[in-house]
């Protein structure tokens, strides 16, 4: 039937292959194993049963429930539809990326400056106004002079900037294999100080790999692998080693190391006469062979557990070593024998007895470029902490070998102390006041659900600060969509892509750490604008709303002072071009609307320095009348408010130890340039007498007094 018309109550079938179609409650199992990766991110498959369900408990922390979504890895099971459609975990999980998404930490401070801006100009607009009335200017003047002074002082260039900031970003980006969805999310991803990730593939290789044997008794690692080659019910031993066909992703790992190719020979003289299957009661597999000298060895591997509670006489030097290799958060699976005494299939009952041969372990291993790619976040101000599903212990380990936490010199479940692991369990037990206290002292958060995931992103950005996400599962989705930049890759499922707002085409840190190089690279690029725009405007449009004051007539009339801005903001749309200094990428760029209106309010009035003087030299030293007046104020106000961003742009000594880009060096140039010699073209002289006609009151004339 089709999947749509299931209703709880309904019973599946389950069998090898088949996608869980709504969340089940199993009745009957068969060594079912089901591949939950798309919801958990674990890479193996996960064994289930028919436990009782205890009532409020989540199903995707029971492993006597079947989940939508997951896909059955091997054997077969019966079970009751409990939950279909949007009551699923799969469906919960899509249901959340249809709320609304949070303004991400740019878009904040971005708004905060707006109001700004629109306090500063509606607050200088109305003095000027009232100013000039009260000195008996004419209304529409001083109307028009205040109307132009608003559009002098506000940056009109600035979303011009930004877009062009973030188009040239992005496509710089790509290059760099980092592809972006959400252009905003650019300059977030600079503003990044906290990074959430998954262990699997981005730490780790994302597989499982055969590490080593460690012997028990009087046999060799040799004989160990050779034990555990033996064993495996998917490799015909009959005389020839054929290649082994699906199994479990142990017995793959162990058949495609290379220390299994170096056995091969020796393997080949082995016959399977009889195999005793795998199941979850028992957890281990028994095999019958007969070995080149022809002498009869059952052989038994599984789990370690139930493995040495058939042993006799386990050497202590064994159990320390399995317990060694828990703590060092690998898989180790047990080996052992015992003569046979005759060709019948083995059963339950020959299960005892054995001789420890040795253990096999496996492990996920570490990328190679995952400690470098973490120096240079760190280096880049980035605190980086691991969220997963996976085994606290064995996320603990990994992060442990890679430096992450100060050395994580907490346990597992130790609450806020030492760094060391949280688990859903004990996010479940705190408040969010205490859990933004948790994250500050935890790097690793095992064990968590899709929920968990999001509550820790949407606490750690109350926080403050710019918060990433990394993930690649639908049990990403959430917290990718909470994140201020959600970041999956290319290889991830649909849902995590369509929840993310940046897609790297490689899982590797240091290609995200290229795009929050960029990213910072843009937002210093905004910041220079804005710095320059807010105090140069400010500082041209106080003086000349000061020289209004004591003039008789006006200092600049509106077209220049339009005109003056718009040559201006011409020469700054060169900024994105611009380089920025290494110490400007080292750290997490904010918005820091405090320092934008302190540099606005003392940056301003000393560039009025300038302006008082050139006012002093135009009227005591030139004697100079209203046309000459203004054009030497337009040129001078265009000039340095257009060259103070070499002054600007950087920390450094300018062009010596900090050169601007060239773009916007000749943008700068060419600006004053124009700008000086306009003045005395034919455009100006028709301009003047334009101004001189009738139409235009005698005050504002460039020929009155």
């Amino acid at each position: 039937m089709d999947v749509t018309e299931l209703v709880p109550g309904d019973l599946v079938e389950l069998r090898l292959g088949d996608i869980v179609p709504a969340d089940l409650r199993l009745i009957e199992v068969t060594g079912l194993e089901c591949d939950e990766s798309v919801l958990t991110g674990e890479s193996l498959p996960v064994e289930k049963d028919t436990a009782a369900v205890p009532a409020g408990t989540p199903l995707a922390e029971l492993s006597g429930c079947a989940l939508m979504g997951t896909v059955v890895h091997a054997g077969r099971a019966r079970g009751i539809v409990v939950a279909t459609g949007a009551d699923t975990e799969f469906g919960r999980i899509a249901a959340g990326l249809s709320t609304h998404q949070l303004d991400t930490a740019f878009q904040v401070g971005l708004r905060r400056f707006s109001m700004l801006l629109a306090y500063v100009a509606g607050g200088l607009t109305t003095s000027i106004f009232v100013l000039n009335v009260a000195l008996h200017k004419p209304i529409i003047n001083a109307l028009l002079f205040s109307l132009a002074i608003a559009v002098g002082i506000t940056p009109q260039l600035l979303p011009a900037v930004v877009s062009t900031s973030l188009a040239a970003g992005s496509r710089r980006m790509s290059r760099r294999k980092v592809l972006v969805k959400r252009l905003v999310c650019i300059e977030d991803l600079g503003d990044v100080d906290v990074l959430f990730t998954d262990k699997t593939g981005t730490l780790t290789q994302g597989r499982i790999d055969y590490a080593r044997a460690v012997p028990a008794g009087d046999d060799g690692p040799d004989r160990v692998l050779r034990w555990g080659l033996v064993c495996t019910e998917n490799a015909d031993l009959n005389g020839q080693v054929v290649e082994v066909v699906g199994g479990n992703a142990l017995d793959q790992a162990l058949w495609e190391s290379p220390a299994a190719a170096v056995e091969w020979a020796a393997l080949a003289g082995y016959n399977r006469l009889a195999v005793l299957p795998f199941d979850h009661d028992r957890r281990m597999v028994s095999m019958l062979v007969r070995d080149p000298a022809g002498e009869l060895t059952l052989v038994i591997k599984g789990a370690p557990e139930s493995v040495l509670d058939r042993c006799v006489e386990v050497p202590t030097a064994a159990r320390d070593a399995l317990a060694a290799e828990f703590a060092a958060g690998n898989r180790v699976v047990a080996v052992a024998t015992r003569p046979a005494a005759d060709t019948r299939p083995p059963t339950v009952s020959d299960e005892h007895g054995l001789h420890l041969s040795g253990l096999l372990v496996f492990l996920d291993p570490p990328r190679p470029d995952a400690a470098d790619a973490l120096r240079r976040l760190a280096g880049l101000g980035i605190a980086v902490k691991v969220v997963t599903g996976d085994n606290p212990a064995v996320a603990v380990k990994v992060c442990h070998d890679f430096g992450l936490g100060g050395g994580l010199g907490g346990g597992v479940g130790d609450g806020l102390g030492g760094g060391g692991a949280l688990t859903g369990v004990d996010l479940d037990a705190l408040d969010d006041t205490h859990l933004a206290e948790a994250i500050t002292t935890t790097t690793v958060f095992a064990r968590v659900s899709p929920e968990h995931k999001t509550r820790i992103v949407r606490v750690q950005r109350r926080s403050g600060g710019g918060v990433a996400f990394l993930g690649d599962g639908v049990n990403d989705a959430l917290a990718l969509h909470a994140a201020d930049v959600g970041i999956s890759v290319d290889s991830a499922t649909d849902v995590a892509k369509d929840a993310a707002d940046v897609i790297l085409l490689e899982k590797d840190l240091d290609v995200l750490a290229d795009g929050v190089t960029e990213g910072r690279r843009i937002f210093a690029n905004t910041i220079k604008y804005v710095l320059m725009g807010t105090s140069s405007n400010f500082g041209n449009m106080a003086s000349a709303a000061g020289a209004s004051l004591f003039l008789s007539f006006l200092p600049m009339l509106p077209s220049q002072i339009l005109l003056n801005n718009l040559f201006y903001d011409t020469g700054q749309l060169a900024i994105p071009t611009d380089t920025v200094d290494d110490e400007q990428l080292r750290r997490p760029s904010h918005w820091d609307i405090a320092f934008i209106r302190r540099f606005m309010i003392f940056f301003g009035p000393l560039s009025s320095v300038f302006d008082f003087v050139t006012f002093a030299v135009m009227l005591w030293v030139f004697h100079s009348g209203p046309a000459q007046f203004r054009s030497g104020w337009f040129v001078e106000s265009l000039a340095t408010q257009t060259l103070v961003i070499f002054a600007i742009r950087t920390r450094r000594v300018p062009f010596f130890r900090s050169h601007p880009s060239l773009p916007l060096t000749l943008a700068a140039l060419g600006v004053v340039t124009v700008g000086a010699i306009l003045p005395a073209t034919p455009s100006a002289s028709a301009r003047c007498r334009e101004r001189s006609s009738p139409r235009w009151p005698a005050w504002s004339s460039p020929t009155s007094s």
